[in-house]
């Protein structure tokens, strides 16, 4: 799958929580990618400033039919991908939103806010 990569600030000294949801949102949107929009080209960005980590994980929509590595699944059979991106967002103080994309594929877009320490002086 071609993928295009941004990271945009330092993701150096999270607070690991948020490191851990944002890298779990990122891999499972891609995930997502994987089987659901077959040979799509992806982009992954990730924004890092004072107050939140931002995350849009998009693609173009399918260009091939699945392979047999990874075939549709029956939609009673249907993964918790998006509820488990939602949770984790959502114990960080954040949010996320995912849907179809206009003109074709999809987007997935996450909000984790930073707490940071007040320092007395």
């Amino acid at each position: 799958m071609p993928l295009e990569l941004t990271v945009k600030g330092s993701v150096g000294g999270l607070p690991p929580a948020v490191d851990l949801a944002a890298y779990r949102i990122v891999q499972e949107s891609l995930t997502n990618v994987m089987r659901h929009a077959t040979g799509a080209p992806a982009r992954a960005l990730v924004v890092v400033d004072e107050d939140a980590v931002r995350l849009t994980v998009e693609d173009d929509g399918a260009t091939r039919p699945a392979s047999r590595v990874h075939p549709p699944r029956a939609p009673e059979r249907a993964g918790y991908g998006l509820i488990g991106m939602a949770e984790r967002a959502r114990l960080c103080g954040g949010d996320l939103e995912a849907g179809p994309r206009p003109g074709g594929g999809f987007r997935v877009r996450a909000w984790l806010p930073l707490v940071r320490a007040v320092s007395v002086a």
